[in-house]
């Protein structure tokens, strides 16, 4: 393709809930790199290409009532969901607002500026740092969190499990999206004008029966395979989505395999005077 598309997942009711499983999934790990980067409470906050609102609900924790957190996201579907979310949390210092990134513009200035798995999606994510730290007054964070898809693997390798996760990698490399966003935050951060962030690694490790990890991962396929079939990746009927997770559990199981979702390498700055 060309162009890349603007979301390889979409934004159907079983996507949504695939982000809210996925937001648990790595909700730990998110919540260290925002404490690491100072989130505290108090605190505004803008949450970019927020979903159905897992971040923004997690910084709306650390910033408590006395602080204020603003989610935006591109899909006014995945929008109203985070609203429900937040108003079920009684989070009621928490706004969502859906807006384009390009087209976004505040009156207000904010604290901080974070993200998870968004800037991946970005054609010039140094540009589009650059644009967001507009809004920020210093000494301002910037913290975001992303991927590194192609460590993703099993030990020992397993056919069911390689072979979805290279339809999943292959699906979006073919929509030219980053896959290896997360060891390029460094020289993101760079390139947008901000000063050298402090980073960190982290990701889950998983096994055994009750991992989550075998449900993620075939929601996450099920939810790139309209874009996987028009790519002429792989078809629905090669896929076979509706046992796909039994059979990687099947196969973990049958060899006590230990499998590894992708990273997360969390960086973040602080913006100068």
């Amino acid at each position: 393709m060309n162009q890349p598309l603007t979301y390889a997942l979409g934004y159907s009711e079983s996507e949504f809930k695939r982000l809210e499983s996925q937001g648990a999934f790595f909700r730990d790990l998110t919540e260290d790199v925002l404490r690491r980067a100072g989130i505290v409470s108090g605190m505004r906050v803008l949450d970019v290409g927020c979903g159905v609102g897992d971040v923004s609900l997690l910084a709306a924790e650390l910033v408590g009532p006395s602080g204020a957190v603003l989610g935006i996201d591109r899909s006014k579907e995945a929008v109203v969901v985070a609203r429900h979310r937040a108003a079920t949390a009684e989070q009621r210092w928490v706004r969502f607002c859906s807006t384009e990134l390009e087209a976004f513009v505040a009156e207000e200035k904010f604290d901080a500026i974070i993200g998870r798995l968004i800037l991946m999606y970005q054609p010039n994510p140094a540009e589009t740092l650059r644009r967001l730290c507009r809004h920020l007054r210093p000494p301002g964070i910037v913290a975001f969190q992303e991927g590194v898809m192609p460590l993703m693997r099993s030990n020992p390798d397993g056919k069911h499990f390689h072979q979805c996760v290279d339809w999943a990698i292959e699906t979006f490399a073919r929509a030219g999206f980053e896959i290896d966003m997360g060891s390029k935050l460094f020289t993101t951060f760079l390139n947008a004008g901000l000063p050298a962030p402090e980073m960190i690694v982290a990701g889950r490790v998983e096994g055994g029966s009750h991992s989550p990890v075998y449900d993620w991962l075939a929601a996450t396929l099920r939810s790139l395979l309209p874009i996987a079939e028009r790519l002429g990746v792989v078809t629905a009927a090669e896929v076979k989505i509706e046992t796909l997770a039994e059979r990687m559990r099947e196969e973990a199981l049958h060899h006590t395999a230990c499998l590894m979702p992708p990273p997360l390498i969390g960086a973040w700055t602080r913006i100068r005077v």
